[in-house]
């Protein structure tokens, strides 16, 4: 008997499948008339449940879906309405918030044949082809010149016509010429006042273009023209720098650049560098051509036509003449390397911090005294061993830096042969004596003494107009002097020191 339940007894699996036994019926229950009743009952929940699937698609009730063409066409229109909808958030996560969008316009699927029931809120004017809001441009002339018959002609020379289509011309203007909107104020632009306005926006357009060309071939204030940085970029290719900095001081003349030195052939490059860049244009400093044209040493390579030789001349110019103070003692940086138009010099302070300028420096009264002496002795040396007057000597272009001063922007220093060599040594002299007076320093000497203690002279006169006479005089005689000797009287030994000048007379 156990036997019988346990073969008998079925193992089920919850993950099975239930077999369904469908009751057997006879021939007379399928064909009776209740279980007909049922079927029909069923077939007719089936149909309403159809036709509520269809309202959900939009189809309209009336149409004809007896033909495979309708049918295809519709859905058809269905699938173009959901193309357009992904075409038109694609548009918008493309544009996003800028001010110039892209159009996806010319993708879109819409048959011509829709009719669209969407109201006019929901419409996206970005999407359509024509603007409701653009104002219509005036009518053009016909080919034939004139429009309308007999007693209503209109030719292409009315005065309105012509008036509305120059104001539809102005839209063509340059983007930053504001025209303003003068088709929807009905304005009438006389063919006079038109041509005036577009002559002008070209005159601003060639304008701008010169402005914009001459900046980038110019170095402006704490910036530099595209060959400057070409320039400055390959010393620091080359080795020679390792690294830029930035602007750590500007002037009427040059831009200075704080650079970290790196190394350049058997030359030792200081570890901390600076670079100084000439100005390219002569809009600050016009009248640096008579600190040159005049010196014997550039005289025939001086060309006020060319801003650039003018330039490359004036670094030229201050590396010869820190070579000069360097061989004599003189506290000056030192140079290292020069390339065109940018000189590259030992940087005097310390840890990318400049030293202050005599003006801006805190100094107590016997460290002013200390300097005003070195200052006096710096300037007879300048003047009796480099051969040199600094020409532009102030308490701006002096540096005090471990307790001693330090000379800097020697780049209009010129010779005391100089037609005008002795009149910029009584302006230094005037500059020195009277920044220390101010200073507090009882022992500084006055402008004509000191002048006669560096330049060696006795003149005396304490009458400023008759000393410039004096020195004027002494000029004139010095320069038909130097007129009438050779050339070849001067040894020019930019290397080696200042130029020395032989006793010997023609």
């Amino acid at each position: 008997m156990d036997q019988i339940d346990v073969s008998t007894k079925e193992i089920k699996s919850p993950w099975g499948t239930q077999n369904v036994t469908t009751p057997p019926c006879s021939l007379a229950d399928v064909m009776s008339e209740q279980l007909a009743k049922e079927l029909h009952e069923e077939l007719t929940s089936f149909s309403s449940c159809s036709e509520v699937c269809l309202d959900l698609v939009d189809v309209p009730q009336d149409s004809d879906t007896s033909s495979d063409l309708m049918l295809a066409q519709m859905l058809q229109m269905e699938f173009d309405r959901e193309f357009d909808t992904q075409l038109r958030r694609e548009e918008k996560k493309f544009n996003g918030q800028s001010k110039v969008s892209i159009s996806f316009e010319n993708y879109r699927m819409v048959h011509p044949f829709e009719d669209s029931d969407s109201s006019e809120d929901e419409v996206d004017w970005q999407d359509t082809r024509h603007d409701p809001y653009r104002l219509a441009k005036p009518t053009i002339t016909p080919k034939k010149g004139f429009t309308g018959k007999g007693k209503n002609i209109t030719t292409k020379h009315d005065e309105d016509v012509c008036g509305r289509k120059n104001t539809a011309r102005m839209d063509n203007f340059a983007p930053e010429v504001h025209v303003g909107d003068g088709i929807s104020m009905d304005l009438k632009l006389s063919n006079h006042v038109y041509n005036a306005l577009k002559r002008h926006c070209q005159t601003e357009q060639r304008r701008g273009a010169r402005l914009h060309e001459k900046k980038e071939h110019s170095t402006a204030e704490q910036a530099v023209d595209s060959r400057t940085r070409l320039l400055m970029y390959k010393m620091v290719n080359a080795g020679i720098l390792e690294n830029i900095n930035g602007c750590i001081s500007t002037g009427k003349e040059s831009v200075v650049f704080h650079a970290d030195g790196g190394s350049f052939e058997e030359m030792i490059v200081p570890k901390e560098c600076v670079l100084k860049v000439f100005k390219t244009t002569l809009n600050e400093f016009k009248n640096r051509d008579k600190y040159i044209k005049d010196d014997y040493r550039f005289k025939d390579r001086f060309s006020k036509l060319n801003p650039r030789k003018i330039i490359r001349l004036w670094a030229e110019k201050e590396m010869h003449n820190l070579a000069r103070m360097k061989k004599a003692g003189i506290s000056c940086p030192e140079v290292v390397v020069l390339k065109k138009h940018i000189l590259v010099m030992s940087f005097i302070g310390q840890d990318q911090v400049p030293a202050p300028k005599l003006k801006e420096a805190m100094l107590s009264c016997e460290d002013m005294k200390k300097a005003y002496y070195q200052v006096v002795q710096m300037m007879q040396q300048l003047y009796k061993e480099c051969n040199l007057v600094h020409a532009d000597l102030s308490e701006y272009n002096m540096l005090w830096h471990d307790g001693q001063v330090w000379l800097i922007d020697v780049s209009q220093s010129v010779e005391p042969t100089h037609p005008h060599g002795l009149e910029f040594l009584f302006r230094d002299c005037r500059n020195v004596a009277t920044f220390f007076k101010k200073a507090g320093v009882a022992e500084a000497l006055n402008v004509y003494e000191l002048f006669n203690t560096v330049s060696g002279l006795q003149i005396s006169c304490d009458n400023e107009a008759d000393f410039l006479a004096q020195i004027e005089a002494l000029e004139k005689m010095n320069e038909d002097h130097v007129q009438k000797r050779s050339k070849k009287a001067f040894t020019n030994s930019c290397d080696d020191g200042p130029p020395l000048l032989n006793d010997d007379d023609d």
